[in-house]
């Protein structure tokens, strides 16, 4: 079964069909799926899916270009929702230095509150780092959030930094961009990365792999982000799902 540990289906992109399109995955192999928060408002529709939905769980955490809506207050808020019974990480959490939608220095203060608190809670902590590499790389090691461990999603970087989160037991999230004819420098990342530390995710509705392109992204398209990393690591297909399944399922505790 295909285990997707990023989606956003919450997004108004699912406005007209969300129900038919969730009721789809399970009759499709997908045995979960982390509806990934973003913002203060998407905490509150994330745990309204898991509610919903069995299969479907969730995170709870404000994604660096929306740091600049946060307050004491609703930080108090945030981390009493860490608490929901379906809740399994801390994120998406980070910094985005290409949109640059928040000052960097906002940014990096509500960064490592979030670290904090996914270590106060215990639950892993999903990264967001958009042309940020060094400085979130700098905040992770430093925090010691390696404690916890998490995925670095959308990984986007080269085999140095790669080489940096897999020794300390971070997993690399490994999406659609794989399938990219452009996506050379994650390809030789999941070629050089222990497929133990890998695991597959969509960023539904974005980032649709080929052969779909440029258009609204499912978790019916993991099959072709697995099939690519087959191919790289010259592995089995059902061996890369049963293995990166058990990875989002060891890290999630589920």
């Amino acid at each position: 079964m295909i285990f997707e540990t990023h989606a956003h289906y919450d997004d108004e992109a699912f406005e007209q069909d969300r129900e038919d399109v969730l009721k789809s995955l399970q009759q499709s192999g997908i045995s979960f799926v982390v509806n990934v928060s973003a913002s203060i408002e998407s905490i509150k529709t994330t745990l309204e899916l898991t509610k919903q939905y069995p299969f479907v769980y969730g995170s709870v955490g404000v994604h660096p270009d929306e740091t600049k809506d946060l307050n004491e207050e609703n930080f108090v808020w945030l981390k009493e929702m860490t608490k929901e019974p379906k809740i399994v990480a801390v994120g998406e959490i980070g910094l985005d230095y290409y949109w640059d939608a928040t000052d960097r220095e906002v940014q990096k203060i509500w960064f490592d509150r979030q670290i904090e608190l996914a270590k106060e809670v215990n639950l892993p902590a999903i990264i967001h780092s958009r042309e940020a590499g060094k400085d979130t790389l700098d905040m992770i090691t430093a925090s010691q959030l390696k404690q916890v461990g998490g995925i670095i999603h959308c990984f986007s970087y080269g085999k140095d930094i790669a080489k940096s989160y897999l020794n300390m037991g971070f997993y690399l999230g490994i999406g659609g961009v794989v399938t990219f004819k452009n996506g050379k420098k994650l390809k030789e990342v999941v070629e050089y990365a222990p497929i133990e530390q890998l695991v597959l995710e969509t960023d539904s509705p974005y980032l649709a792999p080929e052969p779909n392109r440029g258009k609204r992204n499912t978790s019916l398209n993991l099959i072709y982000v697995a099939k690519e990393i087959a191919k790289l690591k010259n592995m089995d297909y059902d061996e890369v799902i049963a293995v990166t399944e058990n990875n989002a399922r060891k890290l999630y505790k589920l």
